[in-house]
């Protein structure tokens, strides 16, 4: 393909990432930018152009090695749900915008620190994006068949970092606040790594399946090549350290490389987010890594004696073939891995550059004294140049040095120098003792093994055979030979520089910070960032101040930086918060770090503190009172906690006695209500029967008929007494749980069917038309028949006497569901009211309610069918219908014993 082709595909790639950017942005609360899966696709912007292209080289010529850089975060990657959650809380309740704010925070907020970690920080990524660069450029020549230039002007790997410079400077400064999500880089980040997968997969198939007849015979070819036996075993116990050490390595990276730490922790929205993390992410690196060895074998058995770059494979096996398409799309994927690491790298950097360094070190004191609006553009001006910055040092290392190694050497080195932070990072939120003197001197000393083991080694030229400082050490001394110190030689030289760098740095840290106690204000953050846990809700309560300061003179210093609104909002808060009268102008120790809290994401941590401590009068503390203030503040907090979790407690036992004495009145009522009911229910047949005796013995002349009808009203109204008692007897059983069941297997169908039969004459003179059908399919359930029939009863009799008078309907339908049995009995007659539909089935209902009385009965039909089908641990209800009214009760259908009582 031609190169003016190539750039515009590429010119036309780059402007949609500034599309879906510019997208992002303006829908940064959406679901589409702001979810678990964005999260987690843009994590893995850990995988650059090294794990694109890299990855094969080393396959291909090394074997299986190239797994470590990838065991090592899967390994890791499940304490995620404790570690990175720590250090996430730690960095949101801080405003944390870069790793160095973090370690420095943690020791004593020191801006040397912080210093020293970013310039760390800058040698180690530098050639790391540098490599990037090495790449965009090796691959464009490839595929447009072109050679590399020596005038950058018509180098095209100029214009490229031109074009990410300003993306990088646009969307990674937008807001002063570091600590402001970014949503549009982060969303165009995680779609470019979304499209980087989903074409080295193609590749890879397209190698696999169609070059070649599946994973067996690639393995069949290439394994007739030289040193394939030896290339694909892990070896002996030198090659066991070597993988050891490398997977440690990548372990360490995943959390220490300022790419990771600002897409994982300081683009983190919400905690919840890990847990699709912790699957998915490490989805993704497998999945990466399923074609490497069939693309990098691939690749060694068609070009066998040529040698190519193998890193390279993946673009020079579709041109081989002339498949452009492909080779593009492979040459996307690459750019995407490369573009995404410079773009996140440069702006993480950027933001420790200008926090830990320019302000700090340089123009902290000319912000105090211009306008929010003037100190804002000094900001984010300071930012843009230090992107533009470090891209154009970044290319420089790319022109000078890099060209002449592989892509994953230069990779691991990097790596190395950013692994000197672990002690001081692990020790911050692990280890309390860990002091300030001894994170620096073991970061120095650590960065000096590196410089002298790898660094200085790697810029004179590893394949420089001549070179007396490599092969004989200096001034002759073999054992200090910066590959093989102390004769330690069967070390690779990446595992070989980690080994020396660590072991010198962890002892360092854990010497010094053991023989020397760190001040105060180290221990105090120790604390807050050791048990982060304890102070997440009011991490101020925690902070150790003692001094004088007033609000107003702090007031002033935000309003240079956040503006009369913003401040005026977050004082409000504040206030609100900690219930403090806005009239207060003494600040105390919360305020003070709430202040610098507010200025961290403009000028960083350090540069936060020099401003605050400009305009108050600290008191110096002693560590025995720094510790009882914070055992202090433990207690208060345990205390606090306890007084809540009482108050909880006690306004749940509050509600519930609430209720329970709503209910005990409610019974009372119920119990008035029941003994009157009871009263004119039981009155009424005494009366008639009192009323028509008295007749019968007064009057011995009544005739014969008129005699037998009063006879016949004593019996009817007797029988009436005997059911109301009965019923109330049956009710006060269920009530007070006396009742029992006895459970049997039945066929619901024939007991409907039982039910009906005496009641066809009722329903006959009634001209009712009954749809029920006894003979379809059997449905059987476990349930005391006796009642069942009971409950059926009571109801077909209610829809015989609700019926419609002219043309009564009764439809009865039963079906048989997964766990229970329903039946529906519907009648045309009144329909009941919504607000009726669960009293109906209180005890007397119908004598508090004209407008649903029944023509006759007790009232206790319906709560006592609502009693044996709740024993039966079913339901019944009433339900809403175009005309009438339907009852619906189901059954369990379960498996009981037979003749059990329940």
């Amino acid at each position: 393909m031609s190169s003016i082709g190539l750039l515009i595909v590429l010119a036309f790639y780059v402007s949609m990432l500034f599309y879906i950017a510019h997208w992002a942005e303006k829908k940064s609360h959406s679901k589409w930018t702001n979810n678990a899966y964005i999260y987690s696709f843009s994590l893995a912007v850990y995988c650059s152009a090294w794990t694109y292209y890299g990855s094969i080289g080393v396959a291909a010529t090394s074997g299986l090695s190239y797994l470590t850089i990838y065991i090592g975060p899967i390994i890791i990657i499940p304490t995620w749900m404790i570690i990175l959650k720590k250090i996430i809380r730690i960095s949101r309740v801080n405003k944390i915008t870069s790793i160095a704010d973090f370690i420095s925070l943690r020791y004593g907020n020191s801006r040397f620190l912080g210093a020293l970690v970013t310039l760390v920080c800058i040698f180690g990524i530098l050639p790391y994006i540098a490599l990037q660069l090495k790449s965009i450029s090796d691959t464009f020549n490839i595929v447009t068949r072109t050679q590399s230039s020596t005038n950058i002007f018509s180098d095209t790997t100029t214009y490229v970092c031109l074009a990410l410079a300003l993306f990088a400077s646009y969307y990674g400064t937008k807001y002063v606040d570091a600590s402001e999500k970014r949503r549009g880089i982060v969303t165009a980040v995680a779609i470019e790594s979304i499209l980087k997968l989903v074409f080295f997969i193609i590749i890879g198939s397209y190698v696999t399946f169609f070059v070649f007849d599946g994973f067996d015979d690639i393995y069949e070819k290439a394994s007739l090549l030289e040193n394939f036996a030896q290339k694909n075993t892990i070896g002996g116990l030198s090659e066991g350290l070597n993988w050891f050490f490398l997977c440690v390595l990548s372990m360490f990276a995943i959390f220490l490389l300022p790419r990771q730490f600002h897409t994982s922790i300081v683009e983190n929205n919400k905690e919840k987010h890990i847990q699709t993390a912790i699957w998915l992410f490490p989805l993704y690196l497998l999945l990466f890594n399923v074609f490497v060895y069939p693309i990098a074998w691939g690749g060694n058995i068609l070009f066998e004696g040529q040698h190519l770059n193998a890193d390279t494979y993946s673009l020079l096996i579709p041109q081989y073939f002339d498949n452009k398409f492909l080779t593009v799309m492979v040459f996307l994927g690459g750019f995407s891995a490369a573009i995404s690491m410079i773009i996140v790298s440069s702006i993480s950097l950027a933001t420790m550059l200008s926090n830990n360094l320019l302000i700090p070190y340089g123009f902290v004191g000319s912000l105090q004294d211009v306008s929010e609006e003037k100190n804002s553009k000094r900001i984010v001006l300071s930012r843009k140049i230090g992107i533009f910055l470090l891209i154009l040092f970044a290319y420089a290392i790319y022109r000078g040095f890099v060209l002449d190694y592989s892509l994953v050497s230069i990779g691991l080195v990097s790596f190395v120098v950013i692994a000197q932070l672990a002690p001081a990072f692990f020790g911050a939120i692990f280890w309390r003792r860990g002091s300030k003197k001894g994170a620096v001197t073991g970061i120095i000393l650590g960065f000096l093994v590196c410089l002298y083991t790898i660094l200085i080694p790697y810029a004179i030229g590893v394949t420089k055979s001549s070179s007396t400082f490599i092969q004989e050490g200096p001034w002759g001394f073999t054992m200090l030979k910066p590959f093989e110190i102390f004769g330690l030689n069967y070390l690779d030289p990446i595992p070989h520089a980690f080994f020396w760098s660590m072991l010198l740095n962890v002892m360092s840290y854990l010497a010094v910070s053991v023989s020397f106690k760190g001040n105060y204000r180290e221990r105090n953050y120790a604390e807050m960032f050791v048990d982060i846990d304890k102070y997440i809700t009011n991490h101020e309560n925690a902070f150790v101040w003692k001094g004088i300061a007033y609000v107003s003179d702090i007031q002033k210093v935000l309003k240079r930086f956040l503006g009369e609104a913003r401040t005026a909002r977050a004082l409000a808060i504040f206030n609100l918060k900690y219930n403090v009268d806005k009239n207060n102008n003494t600040a105390d120790a919360k305020f003070i770090k709430f202040a610098e809290n507010l200025l961290t994401g403009h000028i960083g941590t350090a540069s936060a503190k020099i401003l605050i401590a400009s305009v108050i009068k600290e008191d110096k503390i002693s560590l025995p009172e720094v510790l009882r203030i914070l055992e202090e503040s433990k207690e208060n907090l345990i205390i606090n906690k306890k007084l809540t979790d009482t108050s909880r407690e006690l306004q749940t036992i509050s509600e519930q006695l609430k209720d329970a004495n709503i209910k005990l009145v409610n019974k009372d009522i119920q119990k008035d209500e029941f003994l009157d009911t009871v009263t004119h229910e039981l009155r009424t047949p005494i009366t008639a029967i009192r009323a028509a005796s008295e007749i019968l013995h007064d009057d011995d002349d009544i005739p014969l008929e008129v005699r037998k009808q009063f006879l016949k009203s004593i019996i009817t109204e007797s029988d009436r007494l005997n059911r109301l008692i009965d019923k109330i007897l049956d009710l006060e059983k269920f009530e007070t749980g006396k009742q029992k069941l006895y459970l049997s297997k039945n066929n619901i169908l024939k007991t409907i069917s039982n039910t009906l039969t005496p009641l066809q004459q009722l329903i006959k003179n009634k001209n009712i038309t009954v749809v029920f059908d006894p003979n379809s399919d059997e449905i059987k359930a476990f349930y005391d028949e006796e009642r069942i029939i009971q409950v059926i009863q009571n109801l077909i009799a209610n829809a015989i006497k609700f019926c419609s008078s002219s043309s009564g309907k009764i439809a009865i339908t039963v079906t048989e569901e997964q766990q229970n049995v329903v039946v529906k009995i519907y009648n045309n007659g009144k329909e009941i009211k919504a607000e009726d539909r669960e009293s109906i089935f209180d005890k007397f209902y119908q004598s508090r309610d004209q407008n649903v009385k029944k023509p006759i009965g007790s009232g206790l039909g319906l709560a006592i069918c609502k009693q044996i089908i709740e024993l039966h641990k079913g339901k019944i209800w009433t339900e809403k219908t175009t005309a009438g009214a339907t009852f619906i009760f189901t059954l369990p259908n379960y498996n009981t014993k037979e003749n059990s009582p329940l």
